[in-house]
């Protein structure tokens, strides 16, 4: 409560003392965005349209962008915010709210990540505990015979490229900070063999992408009964992948075994955003092996994923500063195509895919149609946490 209340008086200060519309032209990109977002979410665990408490990737994804921002601009306001979440909903002997460790679901993972600074800025044992019962979960995630993490329990035998982000990233921070020795060492490696295992399920040799995802058995109605891959290369998936590569190679030690077929795969990755990107706009579309065609659009969460990974891949030199001038063209792409102000002087990031997957309760077909018909919404956190990421490396490139 105490945090609360702080956080509450602080706020008031902020909005009486400097409006928003008069600190526009001060701010960043990533500072307005933020600000933006806690307008419209006053609570954090709001984020993400949620109506109620939920333990899932997307709070995450964004609360640590904004948790970079707080520590950049020395913002305490945005900082006991982003703590908010995670003073909500992890109790004091380290258990998690709506987190159910049997599930084994990946995308539950993904919220740890902002756990490693949360605890680095309170100190508060709670949080380390719930850092090693996300860690826990790695020990008997099911597994493919080639090693590859199912996506979920209730996914038996598929490998998401989502997937590889929401949990490889988090097992190789959590072996650099707490780890040593041959655990260290075998959990590196594992997440080595997440990036490659899920390059060899899902590569497609004609578009020269990743596909959405593979089932290893084949048995799914949305798979190739030859390849287990799915239809298409959906955008933010590839996003997803692309950004667990750039953020597990800043994580993974240069002379780390096989980190090597890391970066090949990243250098890959570049070679075709800079083959598929749109001519005009410099973005990628929402399916990118069908790119241009009817009916197809230029998606925001991809191309912020996108940027993002181009930009730090080129800061922690995995790949050429040729692919800077992509990632550039793509940025301005953004900020004209998809970024609108309203009255207030907040910002929105448009023409976000809300949601697409495989199979589930909806039975979902992940063909052309499916993909291109989803529903489509403003400040989607997938879009939002990479905007203000993307915003960030762009700081780092202008400041350097």
């Amino acid at each position: 409560m105490k945090r609360l209340s702080y956080f509450i008086t602080t706020l008031f200060i902020v909005a009486i003392i400097m409006p928003l519309q008069a600190r526009d032209n001060q701010s960043s990109w990533a500072v307005r965005m933020v600000e933006s977002e806690i307008a419209r979410n006053p609570e954090a665990w709001q984020l993400d349209f949620q109506p109620k408490l939920k333990w899932d990737y997307c709070h995450g994804l964004e609360l640590r962008a904004m948790l970079y921002v707080a520590d950049k601009y020395q913002r305490e306001d945005i900082k006991e915010y982003a703590l908010s979440y995670a003073d909500t909903m992890v109790n004091a002997d380290g258990s998690i709210k709506k987190y159910k460790i049997t599930d084994y679901s990946l995308d539950r993972i993904n919220s740890g990540k902002y756990l490693f600074d949360v605890y680095d800025i309170t100190g508060e044992e709670r949080y380390k505990k719930a850092l090693d019962l996300l860690r826990s979960q790695f020990d008997k995630q099911p597994r493919n015979a080639d090693g590859g993490f199912w996506h979920k329990k209730i996914y038996p035998h598929q490998v998401w490229l989502d997937g590889v982000y929401m949990g490889s990233p988090f097992l190789a921070e959590y072996a650099l900070r707490y780890e040593s020795g041959e655990q260290q060492a075998a959990d590196y490696a594992d997440v080595i063999l997440q990036m490659v295992m899920a390059s060899y399920h899902t590569y497609d040799y004609e578009s020269r992408l990743y596909r959405h995802a593979c089932d290893v058995s084949r048995q799914m109605f949305w798979c190739d009964h030859i390849s287990g891959q799915s239809k298409h290369c959906w955008g933010r998936a590839l996003g997803w992948y692309a950004m667990a590569i750039v953020d597990n190679l800043e994580l993974l030690p240069t002379n780390c075994p096989d980190r090597q077929k890391a970066v090949n795969i990243m250098l890959h990755i570049a070679a075709q955003l800079e083959r598929y990107a749109d001519p005009a706009t410099g973005l990628w579309y929402q399916v990118m092996d069908r790119s241009g065609d009817e009916g197809n659009y230029l998606e925001s969460s991809a191309s912020c994923m996108f940027a993002y990974a181009l930009y730090k891949g080129v800061r922690i030199g995995v790949i050429p500063s040729h692919y800077l001038k992509v990632a550039d063209k793509a940025w301005q792409g953004i900020l004209d195509r998809f970024i609108k102000t309203d009255e207030k002087g907040l910002i929105s990031i448009t023409e976000v895919c809300a949601v697409a997957g495989l199979g589930g309760k909806n039975n979902r077909p992940g063909d052309y149609d499916y993909y291109i018909n989803e529903m489509k919404r403003d400040n989607d956190a997938k879009a939002v946490g990479p905007f203000i990421l993307a915003a960030l490396e762009v700081e780092r490139l202008q400041e350097k």
